[in-house]
């Protein structure tokens, strides 16, 4: 074998392996951004600040600033199902982006576990017009947080702006304020596997979470397709 056959092929070898290592990149930043943000709903919760919501979304807004340019800062398997309805990612990412996300909730959801003491606080549960109620709101909220990412951050109406930070983290942080005495304003399934580990919610409210959240992400995306026909 010749040196130009040699060189050639460690050519293709490496551009093989730089989308696995994009890909690769991108999960653990999804990882990462997901675990600050279920952590400090945990510690929020759990210490009782009257300031939750605004901590909440302050961290979300935080950790799209620092890892939106890489991963575009999802932090949610609702937000990443729109992405994907949308077209923004293939079906193959957009599972490495879940498995990252889940994997990031369940992480923080103990650690929270371990260092935050926990404050009066018990596990929420759903039954009758409770349920239908929870579902309802985090079926909106989860769709407005979704539609808002779309629109602000993936849009070729807004390249490069500044604010899409900011209007992610204030969607959250009003959602919380509105309506979190109803559902626990959680608008994201690996929030609700990490308040389910933490004892926020009972096990059983997890698939009220998981179907309302990501049928809203899906909605999102399909509202966004229908809205801009010419955004591909």
């Amino acid at each position: 074998m010749d040196v130009a056959t040699v060189e050639k092929e460690e050519t293709f070898e490496r551009a093989a392996a730089a989308p696995a290592q994009g890909a690769g990149r991108k999960y653990v930043v999804e990882l990462i951004g997901t675990f600050f943000l279920v952590f400090t709903v945990g510690a929020s919760v759990f210490s009782g600040t009257t300031l939750a919501p605004l901590a909440i979304g302050a961290s979300l807004m935080v950790m799209i600033y620092a890892g939106g340019h890489i991963s575009g800062g999802h932090y949610n398997p609702a937000v990443t199902m729109g992405a994907l309805v949308r077209g923004r990612i293939p079906i193959a990412e957009a599972v490495g982006y879940w498995i990252a996300q889940l994997v990031g909730g369940v992480l923080a959801a103990l650690v929270v576990r371990g260092v935050v003491t926990r404050g009066h606080t018990t596990a929420m549960t759903f039954s009758g017009h409770a349920l239908m109620a929870a579902f309802v709101v985090e079926v909106l909220f989860t769709f407005a947080l979704a539609y808002v990412v779309l629109n602000v951050a993936t849009s070729k109406s807004h390249p490069d702006n500044s604010f899409y930070g900011l209007a992610i983290g204030f969607t959250v942080a009003a959602g919380a304020a509105a309506v979190g005495g109803i559902s626990g304003g959680v608008f994201n399934p690996a929030v609700a596997l990490g308040g389910v580990v933490m004892g926020l919610f009972a096990g059983s409210t997890l698939w009220v979470f998981f179907v309302a959240q990501l049928v809203a992400g899906a909605l999102a995306g399909l509202v966004f397709r229908a809205l801009n026909t010419d955004d591909k």
